[in-house]
């Protein structure tokens, strides 16, 4: 097992916290986590992929976890990316491999676009890039509009605790697996000064990111890079179809679907998805 570090970089006037591990002068892979949680669901994986050679590094965005943004700061994907891209700058990241989970996706699809090359391997996890992912329950949501009456508190809803657990427990054949440390530390984070509203902003954002599809798609058919995908089948937001998709654009994917794994699928199956990555992290060039 290797030691994690808790770190900071300053990034376009943002504090942006991060964990990392592993030799500094190893291939890097950059872990980007989901809504609404931060970093902290990379601990365990961190852990269990203590014997790789590879340096592993997880930001927390602004808005999640312990990342400091400034007063006025504008809560959007492309600002989001903004600032993961300019933490890669600040480490002197040139290549990396991604793993891109939930919000990760719209996050580290957008930086393989802007900068097509620096990707050498994708792992996705619960990450939609495709329409046909998208299930009944993540249209209707991505539907919602700030000016309609009653949809704010909506989406606010999933910031109360039965929110969060819902989002870690829904579709888990087995929810007793499901450690409460995660998803009460994200209520935590959520209810700091702030951050409500930040994540209000995101979830208005959302359906900004459906229009950039097409461009993720095409920088995987253009990249070639290696892809594994791993996928919770029990997630509510984004269906089993969604991992399917990948293989459209990246025929040679590696694609594992989880029964009895909900959208967190890291909680309940760790001890099958750790070994898929390590084993695929060896293949990288």
């Amino acid at each position: 097992m290797q030691l994690v570090h808790h770190r900071t970089a300053e990034v376009h006037g943002v504090r942006v916290a991060y964990r990392e591990s592993g030799p500094a002068d190893g291939p890097v892979l950059l872990l980007l986590h989901g809504f609404p949680t931060s970093s902290h669901q990379f601990a365990r994986l961190m852990d269990a992929l203590g014997d790789t050679s590879y340096r592993l590094i997880a930001p927390d965005y602004p808005g999640f976890g312990r990342t400091e943004a400034p007063d006025g700061f504008t809560y959007t994907f492309d600002r989001l990316a903004d600032i993961v891209e300019g933490l890669t700058d600040v480490l002197g990241l040139d290549r990396f491999a991604l793993y891109v989970f939930d919000f990760g996706a719209p996050v580290g699809l957008r930086l393989a676009a802007r900068r097509p090359g620096r990707v050498t391997g994708l792992i996705v996890q619960n990450g939609n890039a495709y329409e046909e992912g998208l299930s009944e329950a993540a249209r209707a949501f991505a539907a919602l509009r700030r000016e309609v009456p009653g949809d704010e508190e909506r989406v606010r809803g999933l910031f109360t605790p039965d929110g969060v657990r819902f989002q870690y427990e829904t579709g888990v054949a087995d929810p007793a697996l499901v450690s409460p440390d995660g998803w009460t530390l994200d209520v935590h984070y959520l209810g700091l000064p702030g951050r409500a509203d930040a994540q209000a902003d995101l979830a208005f954002d959302y359906a900004s990111n459906f229009a950039q599809y097409p461009a993720w798609q095409a920088w995987l058919r253009a990249a070639r890079v290696p892809v594994l995908v791993v996928w919770g089948a029990g997630d509510p937001f984004f269906t089993p179809a969604g991992a399917k998709a990948y293989l459209r654009d990246a025929p040679d994917a590696e694609v594992h679907v989880f029964e009895g794994a909900g959208h967190f699928a890291l909680e309940t199956h760790l001890g099958e998805i750790a070994p898929l990555i390590g084993e695929f992290l060896t293949k990288l060039p």
